[in-house]
């Protein structure tokens, strides 16, 4: 019964940006750090980024540093995953992830429950 809903995917130019939105229905939120991963068509889910529970603490795939900005707001159950400077290679299903013990991990297996995905795609 615990549901995670991403929203906010579309289509965008390079050089764009998007806003993910992740609702978590867990509680407390504040006791899960939230991650967020991609998945190309005939590649593997890999690890984009992560926020721990209370927000303070933030972690990036090489690929999207100085470009994403991972955020939550516990009082509303949402995680966001802000995507600027967007580049063609940045195209994928988004997932964002909960995990509950542990902190922030950048494993997909390491992660509690996963949320429907989102499609971004960034044209040339």
């Amino acid at each position: 019964q615990v549901r995670l809903v991403e929203s906010g995917g579309g289509l965008v130019q390079a050089g764009g940006s998007l806003r993910l939105s992740c609702v978590v229905s867990v509680r407390p939120f504040n006791l899960w750090s939230m991650g967020w991963f991609r998945q190309a068509p005939g590649k593997e889910r890999q690890f984009v980024a992560v926020i721990d529970r209370s927000g303070t603490s933030t972690d990036y795939a090489d690929s999207v540093k100085g470009r994403f900005t991972a955020s939550r707001d516990n009082r509303k159950n949402t995680a966001y995953l802000q995507m600027d400077s967007l580049k063609p290679e940045d195209t994928a299903v988004y997932f964002c992830a909960a995990r509950r013990q542990g902190g922030m991990s950048m494993y997909r297996d390491e992660y509690d429950y996963w949320g429907q995905g989102t499609q971004v795609t960034v044209s040339s």
